[in-house]
């Protein structure tokens, strides 16, 4: 069975800095595509980043230059480290395999105050 679990988001100050964790079980976590989504309130959930078995990694346009996505293949984890936060992105963020995702975590709630 597959599982994800989202840790380190929180309260913080617009221009502030976060880093995210995902700890995956239940997949073989080196052959799989990982990504980090989020949804708002009243949004839809978006894609907003995700890297490839082979390290190709991609950005939304709105996270580009401030949000960088990696993986500890030995630790089955991929993090998400966000810089430069701005109120708009208050969401609550999940991950889960890429392209197709399998399953998702409960995810963890980032608020940025202005």
């Amino acid at each position: 069975q597959v599982q994800l679990v989202e840790s380190g988001g929180g309260l913080v100050q617009a221009g502030g800095s976060l880093r995210l964790s995902c700890a995956a079980s239940g997949i073989i976590f080196g052959l799989k595509g990982m990504a980090w989504y989020r949804q708002a309130p009243g949004n839809r959930r978006e894609l907003v980043a995700w890297v490839t078995p082979g390290g190709t990694i991609n950005y939304a346009d709105s996270v580009k230059g401030r949000f960088t996505i990696s993986r500890d293949n030995a630790k089955n984890t991929v993090y998400l480290q966000m810089n430069n936060l701005k109120p708009e992105d208050t969401a609550v963020y999940y991950c889960t395999t890429y392209p197709n995702p399998v399953s998702w975590g409960q995810g963890t709630q980032v608020t940025v105050s202005s």
